[in-house]
């Protein structure tokens, strides 16, 4: 082997390792009960860091995996609730459940988690909120529901990708939401910690 060949295969491994080193890495995931999250996302224009994730449990059964994604990772729920920037919530179904329930859920989430201030302020959004699960026949275990907050829109909701109500442009509605899973009465406390950046480890399962 010739010293010209030599140097040559030197300098091409070396720009390999060099490409290899300079590579950006692939974007981590947390595993919950089966779903992956992934530790970023792209809201708008914005990118969001994962900031808690974990499973809702009702009694024995695990209903769906959720993840918070925000613009930088928030440790507490006031922090949370006044980040700014984009904000999303991502649900993955682990069961089926019909279109009532999901909704009735929901609407009593905001009632047991907001100020009757903040519902009387908005009435009519809360009412095109509970609505629009009538359009959904049923919820089924696979299916992904993505809220996203998006600044100078407002909130976004699709199932499997694909947008099922108008654009809600209040902020105060996406913080009303939020608090169904961050607020005093939760429907699983042990979700509400994990949301909040909580380390993952054996689920707990919920009085509720």
């Amino acid at each position: 082997m010739n010293l010209g060949f030599r140097i040559n295969r030197a300098l091409t491994c070396a720009s390999i390792l060099a490409a290899l080193v300079a590579a950006p890495c692939a974007s981590a995931a947390v595993d919950v009960a089966g779903i992956k999250f992934e530790d970023t996302a792209k809201v708008g224009n914005q990118d969001l860091k994962l900031n808690g994730a974990g499973v809702r449990y009702k009694a024995i059964f695990k209903v769906y995996a959720a993840g918070l994604y925000l613009s930088e990772k928030k440790t507490t729920v006031p922090d949370i609730l006044a980040a700014p920037g984009a904000k999303r919530l991502q649900l993955v179904m682990l069961r089926d459940v019909g279109n009532e329930e999901f909704g009735r859920s929901f609407m009593e989430g905001i009632q047991k988690n907001s100020e009757k201030a903040e519902r009387a302020k908005l009435i009519n959004q809360l009412l095109k909120f509970g609505e629009l699960f009538a359009s959904i026949p049923e919820i089924k275990k696979g299916d992904v529901l993505t809220t996203d907050w998006i600044p100078g829109s407002g909130t976004v909701l699709q199932l499997n990708g694909k947008k099922i109500s108008d654009v809600i442009p209040d902020q105060l509605f996406y913080t009303v939401f939020l608090k169904i899973w961050l607020g005093e009465k939760p429907p699983d406390a042990k979700l509400k910690r994990l949301l909040t950046g909580e380390k993952q480890d054996e689920p707990a399962k919920s009085n509720y």
